[in-house]
């Protein structure tokens, strides 16, 4: 059996996640421990993974961020495992009234944090 059939988020989610993370200059989809990690210049920027048997998609958040977050809706976020206490934010994706904007968002934060100046300057260039 593939790692994704276990660890993965399924069709349709997958399919979000790339919508939502594969809009930055030089984004990829990368393997990840069974689950899809995005990277930008080899530095992971948002990931998928299973979290206590639902997907969910992690991603970099600015210091205060990730309190703010879970402690305003914790049905919707979470602190994940080995990378939370660096600040990370889990956001459950399994929920019919997911907010895809705000986790567009938040991924756009992230990428910001780990792309190069260049590529960030490249994203600022575009027109909306």
């Amino acid at each position: 059996m593939h790692p994704l059939e276990v660890y993965g988020p399924g069709d349709a989610l997958l399919a979000k996640l790339r919508e939502v993370c594969l809009v930055f200059p030089e984004a990829v989809e990368a393997g990840g421990v069974g689950a899809p990690s995005f990277t930008v210049k080899g530095k992971i920027f948002a990931m998928q993974h299973r979290h206590e048997g639902r997907p969910s998609l992690w991603c970099k958040a600015p210091p205060g961020a990730q309190e703010l977050l879970v402690g305003a809706a914790p049905e919707r976020f979470f602190r994940p495992p080995y990378v939370g206490h660096h600040g990370w934010v889990g956001i459950w994706i399994d929920r019919d009234d997911v907010d895809w904007p705000h986790a567009a968002d938040l991924v756009e934060e992230s990428y910001r944090m780990s792309a190069p100046k260049r590529l960030v300057k490249q994203l600022d260039g575009r027109v909306g």
